[in-house]
């Protein structure tokens, strides 16, 4: 008896070594492996395909130089950078398994007065200033040969874009040259110094606009003046931002520039909101700046573009703060869905979120040779309404609302083979009774040398709002100890530069940046908003028709009394008020009720989606115990 104790004593302590034993190897082997598992919806800690593409093509290997304080003094503000250090460091590692040879990752810890310090200064890696007086360093340098790109600090602000830092740096030490684009506008886009007196009183002047500042690390920058009659031979890609009030001239030169194999990238508007803050009048600030146009190009590229109206859709309108900071729904700002966006274009298909500002539309059939691909698109709940008005005041936008059906195009591709928009070639300056005599004409036998048709094919991208990418409406700004960061609120500027790097001739950076800002909005309880806004403006008109009907009556009943007794109610009148003062309250009564019938159905919906949220795991774990109990029983009972 003693011996089979024993023996089974053995046996239990034997298995529980041998089982520990097992998970130590499985944990080694996995952990060399490297293999996770990643459950998140936007697969945000699994390489997207786009780097694996730019990790694939590598033909010399890349050396990462990794900097990380990690023997600094322990403080909240080291505790968070070295937990964020651990965030990098792995993804580090998931791009040297990806590399397969061709990443080279060296690690260092810059002590004070120590080697790994002078190298972080010498590859550009900056130290951020803690309050005891040491420097926290975390950055990195990329180098390939000769070329080299640093990344001075990796702000945790920036995590969601670590990804897209990571493999531009390697983008672009794999190129020589970056290639030049041109940014042409009449809004100060690359910023503005401060006034001389202004500065004196502490006013700064403006900085460039983010997408300038985020297209000047990938880019050559150059700017173009919105006057200019040529285009630089060098520049591959040319934005165009709200080119209101362009000259032929120019008009001429941007034609030129794409039926020579230019990409052109504008931004037109129907209803400028920045522009309109730069005027001194406050009245003239809140209707709007005016709209923009390439009438001439457009018009020959078989396009057309409404900058006098604005596209209202009450399935992305926005809720923004109102008078005393109560909700206001603004039908022509809208934040336009996986529903509005072209989710199989490369330029748009990871992007689920764009903010669109009292924009205009496109419409038309494109000219002969060329293909359209419309990149954003209005739901057919939409219709076009005066933007000036609906600036100065949202709820006329909504005020006898009813749908087009139409699905307005709010940005759309052109491809192919572009004719010119001038065939008589350059246009005149000025007109021949307005020049002077002392100027010397042009000479009529010199032949035009324009271009009449593209020499190869050409893409141009047209989008119908400018304001979607100023940093307002498209970048919150924040405090740091060291400067402003700015965070995206949206994929505003992700669209831009994807349009940009699609033009430039480079998708695999569209996938990778596109993964920053993801989006999750309530589709459902959007469309039964709308549905009861619909129901509430058919009571409203009912009740204003009421009233409208009411004060006829009234006043014709005034014209047939006496005048002495002008201000005096009549039996006729008083009835009158007194059935309007009903129909009033019985329709004031039913919307209340709409609008509770509306907030109730809102609130089960969500209040669905946080149970299912809280007890969906649970609830399968349990389900999966219970199936695994019934199925060893079956198990025993075979026995």
């Amino acid at each position: 008896m003693q011996k089979k104790s024993l023996e089974t004593f053995l046996y239990s302590v034997g298995g529980v070594i041998a089982m520990a034993l097992i998970l130590v190897a499985v944990n080694i082997i996995a952990g060399g492996l490297r293999q996770r598992v990643d459950l998140t919806k936007e697969k945000a800690y699994t390489l997207s395909a786009g780097t694996r593409a730019i990790l694939t093509r590598l033909d010399t290997p890349v050396k990462i130089r990794f900097y990380c304080s990690q023997s600094a003094d322990t403080s909240p503000d080291t505790v968070f950078l070295k937990s964020y250090a651990r965030k990098v460091e792995d993804l580090l590692n998931e791009y040297k398994q990806a590399g397969k040879g061709k990443i080279i990752l060296e690690k260092y810890d810059p002590k004070p007065d120590s080697d790994a310090e002078d190298s972080a200064r010498l590859d550009g890696v900056e130290g951020l200033p803690l309050p005891s007086g040491e420097k926290f360093y975390l950055g990195l340098a990329v180098s390939l040969l000769d070329a080299k790109q640093s990344v001075p600090f990796l702000q945790p602000n920036r995590e969601r874009l670590l990804e897209y830092d990571l493999s531009r740096a390697i983008t672009r030490v794999e190129t020589s040259e970056k290639p030049v684009v041109g940014v042409m506008s009449a809004l100060p886009v690359f910023g503005m110094p401060s006034n001389p007196m202004m500065a004196q009183m502490g006013q700064r002047g403006q900085p460039a606009w983010a997408l300038i500042t985020e297209l000047q690390s990938d880019f050559t920058v150059k700017r173009v003046d919105i006057t200019t009659d040529k285009i630089d031979p060098e520049i591959k890609v040319l934005i165009v931002i709200h080119p209101k009030d362009i000259t032929d001239g120019t008009q001429f030169a941007i034609d030129q520039f794409v039926l020579r194999g230019g990409k052109l990238l504008a931004f037109l508007d129907a209803n400028s909101l920045i522009e309109s803050r730069n005027q001194q009048n406050p009245m003239m600030a809140q209707m709007g700046g005016g709209g923009s146009n390439l009438d001439k190009l457009l018009k020959a590229w078989g396009v057309s573009f409404e900058n006098t109206k604005v596209v209202a859709d009450v399935n992305f309108q926005m809720e923004v703060g109102g008078r005393n900071g109560q909700p206001t729904q603004q039908p022509t700002w809208l934040s336009i869905t996986a529903e509005g966006i072209d989710t199989n274009d490369v330029v748009t298909s990871q992007i689920d979120n764009i903010w669109y500002f009292a924009g205009g539309v496109f419409s038309g059939t494109p000219a002969a040779g060329l293909k359209e691909t419309v990149l954003l698109r209005s739901t057919a709940n939409s219709k076009l309404v005066d933007g000036m008005m609906a600036n100065l005041s949202p709820e006329s936008a909504l005020k006898d609302f009813k749908a087009s059906g139409t699905e307005y195009a709010l940005a759309i591709r052109l491809a192919g083979k572009f004719k010119t928009a001038f065939p008589d070639g350059k246009p005149a300056e000025k007109k021949a009774e307005d020049k002077k005599d002392s100027e010397p004409k042009p000479d009529a036998s010199k032949p035009d040398e324009s271009l009449k048709e593209g020499k190869t094919e050409s893409t141009v991208i047209l989008v119908g709002d400018a304001d979607m990418i100023h940093d307002s409406f498209s970048v919150q700004e924040m405090q740091t100890p060291i400067g402003n960061l700015r965070q995206p609120l949206n994929g505003n500027l992700n669209f831009a530069q994807n349009s940009v790097e699609q033009l430039a001739g480079d998708n695999n950076l569209i996938g990778v940046r596109s993964r920053a800002t993801l989006n999750r909005p309530f589709t459902r309880i959007k469309k039964l908003e709308a549905q009861a806004d619909e129901r509430f403006r058919g009571k409203v008109q009912e009740l204003e028709a009421s009233l409208a009907e009411t004060q006829q009556r009234l006043n014709e009943l005034q014209k047939n009394k006496d005048k002495n007794q002008r201000f005096i109610l009549s039996p006729e009148q008083q009835a009158e008020l007194e059935k309007f003062r009903k129909k009033e309250a019985e329709a004031r009564t039913v919307l209340k009720k709409t609008q509770k019938d509306l907030r109730r159905e809102v609130d089960q919906l969500q209040t669905r989606v946080k149970w299912w949220n809280i007890f969906a795991v649970p609830l399968a774990v349990t389900a999966c115990g219970i199936l695994l109990a019934v199925y060893k029983r079956k198990l025993t009972a075979a026995k």
